[in-house]
């Protein structure tokens, strides 16, 4: 029955040491539900954490049972990558994103996790004299900035929310002009608000990169997943958009985990451009042992942290990617899925007094897909999770991905099933219901002390 009890929520919180819930962890909020769902009784409608919800492809998982059929379990993999993986992400890149770079600089990673945190570590090492590490163009994935703190490197962020199109280059150049960042990321797709630079935005970024030497670390994290556009033919455009046109500066990070459903297999893929790859920075010696970008990353840095990736989950992919480079796997035809999830949440949120917040991408309106985000006036983000959690719900805090719009949740449609969306909508009115009836409550009590302003 809803609602849950306070006095059962604030006693599961307090077990779980979260002290404010809008600052609360992608982990600690899913380790709250289970609780609550066990101790309540009551099924959560999970919209906290982006799970894909989608199974594997069949080709990925078969070329790994070849791949351990033939032994290669007992044979350590090459450091930077097997050779047939180096040569399809390759081509995956000229023909996704029309980016031309040698397979040299095409690495496998453990997870696009592991990717940012070497590209954090390299870059962010390249000038000795520079202050600080990473600007964030925000909101992001806060386990970023941690990833940061970890490597105790200084950082800096702003919220793009007031800096769309020419906006842009004004504020980031203010900041970039200091002199003080080694690098800057952003994901495209955005997580959490799901917005997408424009090809102008892309390029300010690129052409200000240029101009005060500072690497960009593209997360492509959702590849290919802007409903708007047909991004899944090879080497026939649109291609996914990319700063990668406007730069040599770069480093992208494309997951395998949203756009192919690999996540359980923890494999990303690092592709450098040419020109970094092979730019000498004096200042890596003394940490890494060389002065080449690619060497320091790769034979440095990634051997000491992993030496190299799952042997056969680089066979599955390089299958995956073979298949897709080929034309005989289309990935919008399951990644879809997603947008239809989305359009049908989006409605529910907005027929029951919520609204979207970051509602557009420059002049066009936001595309669905794997996440949107919603705030309900009159309540801050702490205090609309707190609803969520009473009425079976769970999302996250803006708060937590360096937005400035801390009334916002970001909501994941990935877990939703499709017999949840009948609970979703009921839990949503009652929600909904109980907000309207607060604020007539608080008419009522305070109204006849209103008058005169």
């Amino acid at each position: 029955m809803f609602p849950i009890a306070k006095q059962l929520i604030d006693e599961k919180k307090s077990e779980l040491r979260i002290q404010n819930i809008a600052q609360a962890s992608i982990r600690d909020l899913v380790a709250l539900v289970n609780g609550l769902e066990k101790i309540s009784g009551e099924k959560f409608v999970r919209m906290e954490m982006g799970i894909p919800g989608l199974p594997s492809p069949q080709v990925a998982i078969e070329a790994e049972k070849k791949a351990l059929d033939r032994g290669v379990t007992a044979v350590y993999p090459n450091l930077d990558g097997l050779p047939e993986l180096k040569v399809e992400i390759a081509r995956f890149v000229k023909l996704f994103l029309d980016v031309s770079v040698k397979a040299s600089t095409c690495v496998p990673t453990v997870g696009s996790m592991q990717a940012t945190y070497v590209s954090f570590l390299v870059a962010n090492n390249c000038h000795k004299s520079r202050g600080k590490g990473t600007l964030f163009l925000d909101p992001g994935f806060n386990i970023n900035k941690l990833q940061a703190n970890i490597l105790k490197q200084p950082m800096d962020s702003f919220d793009i929310y007031h800096y769309r199109g020419e906006k842009l280059r004004g504020k980031l150049e203010s900041m970039l002009k200091t002199g003080d960042y080694c690098s800057l990321l952003y994901s495209n797709p955005n997580n959490p608000t799901w917005q997408c630079f424009t090809e102008e935005e892309l390029q300010i970024i690129g052409e200000l990169a240029a101009k005060y030497d500072v690497i960009v670390i593209e997360d492509l994290a959702y590849f290919g997943m802007d409903e708007r556009m047909d991004y899944s033919q090879p080497g026939v455009a649109p291609y996914q958009p990319s700063v990668a046109h406007y730069t040599d500066n770069y480093i992208l990070l494309i997951s395998s985990s949203k756009t192919f459903s690999y996540a359980g297999q923890r494999i990303g893929m690092l592709v450098m451009s040419d020109a970094l790859y092979d730019r000498e920075f004096p200042d890596l010696l003394s940490q890494f042992g060389y002065t080449r970008f690619g060497d320091a990353l790769v034979r440095a840095a990634l051997y000491a942290l992993s030496s190299g990736v799952s042997h056969t989950a680089q066979w599955g992919l390089r299958a995956l990617l073979q298949a897709v480079n080929d034309g005989n796997y289309n990935f919008k035809e399951t990644t879809g899925f997603y947008a239809q999830k989305a359009a049908i949440a989006k409605k529910m949120f907005l027929d029951n007094g919520f609204h979207i917040v970051y509602d557009s991408n420059g002049e066009k309106e936001l595309a669905n897909g794997f996440y949107f985000t919603v705030a309900y006036k009159g309540l801050s983000g702490g205090e609309l999770l707190d609803k969520f959690l009473s009425y079976g719900l769970c999302a996250i805090a803006l708060e937590t991905t360096g937005s400035e719009r801390t009334e916002a949740l970001r909501i994941c449609v990935s877990q939703i099933r499709e017999e949840q969306f009948a609970k979703l909508n009921e839990r949503l009115k009652l929600l909904h219901q109980s907000c309207k009836q607060s604020k007539l409550s608080f008419l009522k009590i305070y109204r006849p002390n209103l008058k005169g302003f």
